[in-house]
């Protein structure tokens, strides 16, 4: 899940900022007075605009960003493949049908050592589910199992298309206030250099409220978290979800909080970092799951 929220937030950023930038220099959607005003009204529909645009141009990219930035090596059925790599994507997929999807995802495997697997992809019927080679080798049958039930959850449980509702959201209020701020901040020097200014403020303001307004993203990606571990549990059973989480744990446990596997996983036990993670505390996890 970590992998795929920073994919998605990574492209959005990049997204919402080149549009923002072409638009300017087209000089579309202009919301700047003949008095040197701003009209809210224009200011919020240009926003909104902007804004859900970059949020979907992320989702339909998501997949093809995934493989990329990931180097995902794609599982098709009809390849040649080994007896352990069939025996995933049929894993996955007989999981897939459990919840209802009807187009199998893609089965993809990526080099890394660390222990981690993401799903991503416009929507249920176009998705990939992708397992690192760490993964693999650190987890049992049973914990892999609940691995690829949690993922096919996230995609059966829509969260990907109901993310790109949220950020759309975030991202009109992101384009909005930073176009206002950019506006004061333009106020406040010579009123040649005011353009320039503004264009330079616009494109700052904007990458740092985005990199705030992750925080929302972030809040709902742990609030759904939950609900994935409830649907993998429904999937492949509750015993191995858990067993699942606590050999997550134990391999958290093992290795230093300063390495990068560990970041890119978004898990620490440090208090002042909740904010940034996309996964909550993994005993509470366990205890949820066990409690239910």
């Amino acid at each position: 899940m970590a992998k795929r929220i920073f994919l998605f937030l990574l492209t959005n950023i990049l997204v919402l900022t080149t549009i923002g930038i072409v638009l300017s220099l087209l000089g579309v959607g202009s919301y700047v007075t003949a008095e040197g005003g701003i009209d809210l009204i224009s200011l919020l529909i240009f926003s909104a605009v902007v804004g859900f645009s970059g949020s979907f141009i992320s989702l339909f990219m998501s997949k093809w960003m995934a493989k990329m930035m990931m180097g995902v090596k794609v599982l098709k059925p009809d390849q040649n493949l080994s007896a352990y790599e069939r025996n995933l994507v049929e894993r996955v997929h007989r999981l897939a049908r459990a919840a209802g999807i009807r187009k199998m995802p893609e089965v993809g495997i990526y080099q890394s050592r660390e222990v981690n697997a993401f799903a991503t992809g416009p929507s249920k019927n176009n998705s990939l589910v992708a397992v690192s080679t760490g993964l693999l080798e650190e987890m049992d049958d049973a914990a892999v199992e609940g691995v690829l039930a949690h993922e096919v959850a996230h995609i059966s449980n829509g969260d990907m298309v109901t993310m790109t509702l949220l950020q759309g959201i975030v991202n009109t209020f992101v384009v909005f206030l930073a176009r206002i701020a950019a506006w004061i901040a333009s106020r406040f020097v010579r009123e040649d250099m005011a353009p320039i200014v503004h264009f330079i403020a616009v494109l700052v303001f904007q990458i740092l409220f985005s990199i705030l307004g992750s925080l929302v993203v972030f809040a709902f990606s742990r609030h759904r978290e939950f609900h994935a571990d409830k649907g993998g549990a429904d999937l492949a059973g509750k015993d191995k979800m858990v067993h699942a989480l606590r050999m997550l744990k134990g391999y958290t446990q093992r290795i230093s909080s300063d390495q990068s596997s560990v970041a890119s996983l978004k898990i620490s036990g440090k208090r002042g970092l909740a904010l940034f993670s996309t996964h909550p505390d993994l005993d509470e996890r366990i205890r949820r799951l066990e409690a239910k």
